[in-house]
């Protein structure tokens, strides 16, 4: 395996983490009834690399699982992720 696949690794390793945390955190804000973290943040966090920490908070949390757009799109990216990571894990 090469070098820009571990960068790729930490790049989807952080980018999760930070899903992860986002939607636990508009989870504890929903409950609490306080200013939200807009659902624009989240999807975009999870297109850029964070989609299995998103399915994850998704999850844990039982958080944005009704959304349509949420139950379709994430996984959607995982895939998507995962098949980036296979091809450079292949290829470079």
């Amino acid at each position: 395996m090469g070098e820009t696949v571990y960068y790729l690794l930490i790049w989807l390793g952080v980018t999760s983490a930070l899903a992860f945390v986002l939607f636990g955190w508009d989870k504890l804000m929903a409950k609490l009834r306080r200013r939200r973290v807009p659902e624009a943040a989240l999807l975009g966090c999870a297109l850029l690399g964070g989609s299995a920490g998103g399915m994850l908070g998704m999850a844990v949390f039982h958080h944005k699982t009704r959304k349509p757009l949420f139950r379709h799109l994430v996984p959607a990216c995982l895939l998507a992720h995962a098949a980036l990571l296979a091809w450079s894990a292949a290829h470079l």
